[in-house]
């Protein structure tokens, strides 16, 4: 006899969170549109609500403290826990918690809480709908959140903090504005619903949709489009190769508001220690990747030796440069132990430290241009190896 498996039982408060109020949105925000209309104000209103909470999110929950990418001060951490107790996401230290434990077994079905593999249904919200073994409670990867007083007050009055957000705010705007059923409906309603999807769609769409020029370890993706959605989360396959960086969008032209809002925070004096990774890094991500996606293409190619040849010579200046950069690297690091060693020394040692410091950073420019020139040779030796098996 055939079985199947069978499923856990629902969660019903979940299901009328993720499901009660999307039907509710669906029918009462038109008919009182209708029936009433709402105003330009009301819909800036929802758009400031719905951006105060997903950066919150993104800003707090996600980049400060699941991934400690820089530290912030007592009032922006207050900022993010209030806002983000407004995005209904459950508190700091399950968010953070769970999200710890999704980087650490990323697409493991067992263990990813909502793994990539179990399906794209399933990562967008099935796995938040009933009661999975990967939903279970573990803070032992959080115990840095348990020690933070601010995390631990949003976590104890957490169900009051969400309510005070989430229907007291948008009543008193309501009784100023003259409409409280709008705005509570554009305001309360529509906007929770929208910040909802908006920020399970990089659990599930950035895992499926996209491209991956930092690692093919795993399924995450890079999308520009899902990155305006998501307050910059959208370069997903970079975040889940360097995901103690503060920036998701490295370029200066990829949007990223969080990353901008980071960065505004650091120059007022509310943030500090943004962890940056080096550009030789990332240059070698890229470069990694690419290679095993030419030996791939290599291997299914026939009459490809010269190719194959030109391929291992530019393997061996990359074996160089990553030589190279460690060895530099270890002169960077005794040349601090000598300045902090000689901080009392005479001043002709300190403008010598100075000296071999630029020398160093001068160094490591040249490598990692050329790694930037390495990756555009790769690009050409791949489109060569496309027109010749388009030709054979």
């Amino acid at each position: 006899m055939i079985t199947t498996e069978q499923k856990p039982p629902l969660n019903p408060v979940n299901v009328a969170i993720f499901v009660g109020l999307p039907l509710a949105a669906l029918f009462l925000v038109p008919a009182w549109g209708v029936y009433s209309g709402y105003d330009a104000s009301q819909w800036l209103w929802a758009l400031a609500f719905l951006y105060l909470n997903g950066l919150s999110i993104t800003g707090g929950y996600h980049r400060l403290w699941s991934h400690r990418a820089y530290e912030a001060h007592p009032a922006l951490k207050w900022f993010y826990a209030l806002w983000g107790a407004g995005a209904l996401q459950n508190s700091i230290l399950i968010w953070s918690s769970d999200h710890r434990r999704h980087h650490r077994h990323v697409d493991d079905n067992e263990q990813d809480p909502y793994s990539a593999g179990r399906g794209l249904w399933f990562s967008h919200m099935g796995w938040m709908l009933r009661e999975y073994n990967t939903n279970e409670p573990d803070f032992s990867n959080a115990r840095d959140l348990q020690r933070d007083p601010i995390v631990m007050f949003q976590d104890r009055h957490y169900v009051a903090l969400t309510v005070l957000m989430n229907v007291g705010l948008p009543l008193l705007l309501g009784i100023w504005h003259g409409d409280i059923i709008g705005t509570l409906l554009l305001v309360g309603l529509l906007r929770l619903v929208v910040n909802h999807h908006v920020t399970f769609f990089i659990n599930s769409l950035a895992h499926f949709w996209g491209s991956r020029p930092y690692t093919e370890s795993n399924s995450a993706r890079d999308n520009g489009f899902l990155a305006f959605l998501t307050y910059g989360e959208g370069y997903h396959n970079y975040h889940h190769i360097f995901q103690t960086d503060y920036r998701n969008g490295i370029r200066w032209w990829q949007w990223d508001p969080t990353k901008w809002l980071i960065n505004a925070c650091s120059r007022v004096g509310l943030a500090r220690n943004l962890v940056r990774v080096p550009d030789f890094k990332i240059q070698r991500a890229i470069l990694d990747t690419q290679f095993q996606r030419a030996r791939d293409q290599l291997e299914c190619s026939q009459d490809a030796e010269s190719l194959r040849a030109t391929l291992e010579r530019e393997y061996q200046l990359f074996t160089e440069s990553i030589n190279a950069w460690t060895t530099l690297q270890a002169q960077r690091y005794e040349a601090k132990k000598a300045e902090i060693g000689g901080a009392l020394n005479e001043k002709k040692l300190k403008l010598q430290q100075k000296w071999d410091s630029v020398a160093l950073r001068t160094k490591f420019k040249e490598l990692e241009y050329s790694l930037k020139m390495q990756h555009k040779r790769l690009n050409l030796l791949m489109e060569q190896m496309r027109l010749q098996a388009q030709a054979a």
